[in-house]
Order: structure tokens, then sequence, then C-alpha cells
């Protein structure tokens, strides 16, 4: 394939228009074609390409973008519960297909394009950004670098804003979104998978509906998606992780942090802070010996949107596997994994009791 890589993008909302702007920093890339039903969506595509606007073509659904000559690959950042019916007709077309996450709102739903992805000759990629954030990304080489000697505990923590208006406020109900513990929270169980390489086997979450949008109504109906949870997975080789998320604490300096300790040494990093920091363990009463360092971000990447960079870094990989340079490295089975634990998370904590995986994707749990 030629070095440029000419784009569609399906969804023109908040995540659709970040997406345009790091096309617009990627090397070799040219959005050509953008889809949404949403007349003022298109609007906002429109102001984000600024002048090249008149050269995108613009059409209602991906059906009939994926007959715009000429497509390599297509960006699918609609709402999460359109997803299996926006990839059908790229995967019928042939085309490459980067789908941000949640994969699907339910399991048949991400099955199935899982099962599609794995029968398409072109690539199918999972929008996974946690894990190009740099931060993250360093926290991650170092402990599979061996830096903490052998992981046992991982811990998770976002506390941040409640969840943002989008068009039709559509996130408000777990019908659409898949639940709060699938929608905001897979980047989380996606990021634990890969760190720890095992899969989990159980999970237990403890969460509610405390503060936000209980005033809200929508047609008589109140909103239905938890703001803050507790959630612990075990992992099939002993390790287990937790995810502490509140979405009512903007207030909060750091937004994310991450904690993974193994039996030689922990290693912790925070966002936006951006600094990583290896504690070697050192016995009762010695000195602390902690070793830090700032991991730095490209200032435009920083600049073209709200994930820490993380998406500018995402697509720099996308665009390798497209053009046969680099594995794909989010799959539809990855995707499917991470809408599983959370599914399991969201039964748990309203059924309030553990789940195990083996309920919701056949696998034997063996820990």
């Amino acid at each position: 394939m030629a070095s440029r890589i000419r784009y569609g993008l399906v969804g023109c909302g908040m995540m659709g228009v970040e997406h345009i702007r790091n096309l617009a920093i990627t090397p070799g890339a040219e959005l050509v074609a953008i889809a949404d039903p949403v007349e003022a969506s298109l609007g906002w595509a429109r102001e984000a390409l600024g002048g090249k606007a008149q050269d995108v073509a613009a059409y209602r659904d991906a059906k009939a973008l994926a007959k715009h000559e000429g497509l390599d690959a297509v960006i699918v950042a609609s709402p999460n519960f359109t997803h299996r019916d926006t990839v059908a007709p790229l995967f019928d077309a042939g085309l490459h297909i980067l789908c941000e996450k949640p994969l699907a709102t339910t399991i048949e739903d991400a099955r199935w394009i899982a099962e599609r992805a794995a029968r398409h000759g072109a690539v199918f990629w999972t929008a996974m950004e946690y894990r190009y954030m740099p931060p993250v990304a360093a926290l991650i080489a170092g402990v599979h670098g061996g830096e903490i000697g052998r992981l046992r505990m991982l811990a998770m923590r976002e506390h941040r804003f409640p969840f943002l208006v989008k068009v039709g406020d559509w996130n408000r109900f777990a019908r659409n979104t898949g639940g709060t513990m699938v929608e905001k929270c897979c980047h989380f169980f996606d990021l634990m998978r890969f760190i720890v390489r095992s899969e989990p086997v159980r999970v237990y979450c403890s969460g509610a509906q405390d503060v936000n949008h209980l005033h809200e109504r929508y047609d008589g109906k109140t909103p239905d998606i938890v703001d803050n949870s507790f959630t612990t997975v075990d992992f099939a080789d002993g390790t287990r992780a937790l995810l502490d998320l509140c979405m009512f604490a903007d207030g909060a300096e750091e937004q994310e942090e991450i904690v993974a300790t193994g039996d030689i040494a922990q290693l912790d990093v925070s966002i936006p802070g951006s600094v990583l920091t290896r504690s070697p363990r050192t016995g009762f009463g010695n000195p602390k010996a902690p070793e830090k360092r700032h991991i730095d971000v490209d200032a435009a990447a920083l600049a073209a949107g709200s994930h820490h960079g993380s998406t500018f870094y995402q697509h720099q990989a996308f665009a390798r596997a497209v053009r046969g340079e680099g594995p794909v490295e989010v799959t539809a089975e990855d995707g499917l994994k991470a809408v599983a634990i959370g599914m399991a998370a969201e039964i748990s904590l309203r059924e309030h009791r553990v789940v195990n995986m083996a309920e919701l994707l056949g696998q034997p749990a063996s820990a």
C-alpha cells in the first residue's frame, strides 16, 4: 500500500472531532469522507477540518460512506449501541477498521464483531487509547521488562468529572452505553489484561449512582448510569487487580493513577502529572529509595485531544498495521474481553455477587 492512507470517519461528535485533529498531524493520513445522521455533528467536523472541509465528502451513514471511491480505512466513533450495524457494511467493503471502545454494548454484538473480524482480510483494531498514553506505556514497559519482579497486585484509580453532554444525551442510559462499567471502564479492564498477561476468572463490583444526573429527566425517565464503584478482578495466574472509579471528583489534581506492585518493587504513575516512580523494597526501617522520572508527551499530540496524547500515538500504530509494517496491537478479541469484564462488573453490582467470567465467555475458571 502507498504511504498515503485515505480515511473515512463515522460519527462526528466529540470523539470523532478528536480523531480529525489527530489525523491532521498523522503523516500520510488524509480524511476524505465523513458520516453522521445529525447535521450539527457534521458541522463540528467541518469546523475541525477548516479549509479542508470542502474536499471531504459527507454522508448520512456508514453504508453510504463505505461506497466512497478509494477509501482505505474507516474510523468508527458513533454511539456505542450503533457499532454492530456501523461496522457491518465496512466489513462487507473490505476496509481497514478502527472501532472506538466499547466494541459493543452486549456480549452477543461484541462476539459477532469479533467473529467477523477474525475472518476479515483487512485490519480490525479496537480503539483502546489508554494503552497509548506515554506515562501508561512507560509503566507497562517497566512491568513487562521485569522492573518490579513478579507482578502480584495492580491498582487503578480514575477520579474525574461526570459524563459529558452528547447528542441527545444518549450516554445517560445503560441501554445505549452498556453501562458505566462497560462504557467508561472497558479501557481499564483492557489495561488490566494487557499488563497482567493472564485472563480474568472472576469479578466483584460494588457501585451505585449516588450524585450525578439524579435530577435529569428524559421522556420522564431518570438516567441509570453508575457514577462510582470499586471493582476487583481475579486473574488465572493469581494476580488481582482493582479499579476505583469516581465520576464526581472533578477537583482531583491527578485524574488517573496506576500502581503495579511486584515482589521486588512497585511502579506507579499518575496523569496528568506524568511522573513514573519506581520504589524498590528496602526493608522495614530503612530509607526509602524512590526513583522518579518525568515522561514527556509530544505537545502537538497533547493539544489534539483530551486523552493525554494517546489518540495520536494509537493512530501511528494503526497506520503501521494498515501499511503492513506492524501488528494489530488491539484486536476485536481484546475488545470483546474488555466488554465481558465490564458486563460482569455491571451484573455484580446489580446482583451483589461475584461473577465468574465463564458465565459470559464460557471459559473455565481455574484460579
